[in-house]
């Protein structure tokens, strides 16, 4: 079996949401392709980019550009820097007790102003003006105010990714994020997919969370971030 055919659809699942479910985001030149910067930093290359695909991918960044490589295992060519690498891993549901929360509510296009103030204090990830486009986001609200959020990112086919988990300081230690996770995995699982969702390798209390809760490790991975070079680079023939 070839290494393409023996892959599976998480292994990229940038480049499969974008090529599935979510090609309605996706900016394209070449083979790579990445979400309006405004909705997702993730972008996609293909899992064995040649020097097209890396001119390519030089030519979105522009010239000294950085671009993330979620990832990305390889080597960068000749005049790339990498510039971060965060050991991360990938979890899959493994008998996650999914279900309601009656507290939860639905944010929308509203709420993005708040969701942005609590990413801000919690800084779970990346979070943008129009993420909350690429699927359903739940809260809970106290006193009025918002406190605590799960949602929807990467949709590869068949699979959901659980992201932007976070919880203000104030209230944590209550159990919400664990709720939040539940319902929103209920959401996926209604649809008949899978929830899986990524963390920081060295986050070892969400892994310990993620683990009681029913995931189990899939896979370990690296979250890049790489410099392109300062001069343009223009697609080879």
């Amino acid at each position: 079996m070839s290494r393409t055919e023996s892959r599976h659809v998480l292994d990229n699942p940038a480049l499969a949401s974008l090529t599935g479910p979510h090609a309605r985001f996706a900016e394209r030149r070449g083979r790579v392709l990445r979400y309006p910067v405004d909705v997702s930093p993730w972008l996609a290359v293909p899992d064995d980019p040649d020097a097209r695909d890396w001119a390519d991918l030089a030519a979105l960044a522009g010239p000294g550009g950085e671009v993330p490589l979620p990832g990305f295992r390889g080597e960068v060519p000749a005049g790339w820097e990498i510039t971060t690498r965060i050991e991360g891993t990938q979890f899959v549901d493994d008998g996650l007790a999914a279900a309601p929360d009656a507290e939860a509510v639905r944010l929308g296009p509203a709420d993005v102003p708040e969701m942005l103030a609590l990413v801000a204090r919690t800084r779970p990830g990346p979070f943008e003006r129009r993420t909350i486009e690429l699927g359903t986001y739940l809260g809970i609200r106290r006193e009025g105010a918002l406190v605590a959020m799960a949602g929807e990112r990467l949709h590869p086919p068949g699979w959901t990714e659980i992201s932007a988990v976070c919880t203000d300081p104030a209230v944590r230690g209550q159990g919400l994020a664990t709720r939040l996770i539940l319902a929103v995995a209920h959401g996926i699982r209604e649809r008949g997919e899978t929830p899986f969702l990524h963390t920081s390798a060295a986050n070892t209390g969400a892994i310990r969370l993620y683990e009681a809760l029913g995931f189990r490790l899939r896979r370990r991975t690296a979250f890049l971030a790489a410099r392109a070079p300062e001069r343009d680079a223009v697609p080879v023939a």
